[in-house]
């Protein structure tokens, strides 16, 4: 089920990359690629070990990089669709959802994400108890531009069930990625 499940997942991520990126990076609908590392930052009993790589294609269908103030930002998010894959055989994960961000300055910013997330967690397994395998996925991103492609951030994501299922130790990591930006 693992080797499924990763092969699946980084074929989704490639076949994404090589579809969209020739055809739209011109017309700035594929606004940005992410890759990244990652650790668990799980308490001990739910303590997942290894490293836990991430690829994060962002697509801008409502035009973000031309949004004009808070509220248009906002109401302009872009598209994520990602995945992390554990490196021991813990939990993996496809994610889709909405990404905000918002500009400190000309080189910081900060990036918000909200979606839903698909994992491979068997909760009779020790680590965490998840308790379904669709569980919401949420992001927070602080970011530093190095030139206007390339960018660096830090880290952090979070899946859990918001206890709609019995159990519910969720998913946290902690990283550092680089995206690329059309």
């Amino acid at each position: 089920m693992n080797k499924a499940f990763r092969a699946f997942a980084t074929g989704a991520i490639i076949l994404a990359s090589g579809i969209f990126s020739s055809a739209f990076a011109q017309e700035h609908l594929l606004d940005e690629v992410r890759i990244g590392v990652s650790g668990s930052i799980q308490a001990k009993s739910t303590f997942e070990s290894g490293a836990f790589p991430s690829a994060t294609v962002f697509f801008d269908p409502f035009d973000q990089r031309h949004a004009q103030g808070f509220l248009d930002h906002m109401l302009r998010p872009r598209i994520h669709v990602g995945a992390i894959v554990s490196t021991e055989g813990e939990a993996s994960q496809v994610y889709a959802g909405f990404t905000w961000t918002a500009n400190l300055s000309d080189k910081f910013f900060i990036d918000l994400g909200f979606g839903g997330a698909v994992n491979n967690v068997d909760d009779d397994d020790d680590g965490p108890q998840v308790g379904c395998s669709v569980l919401f996925h949420e992001s927070a991103g602080l970011g530093y531009n190095i030139t206007e492609n390339w960018r660096v951030l830090a880290t952090i994501e979070h899946s859990s069930n918001a206890n709609l299922c019995d159990d519910n130790d969720g998913l946290s990591y902690a990283g550092i990625s680089v995206g690329y930006k059309f």
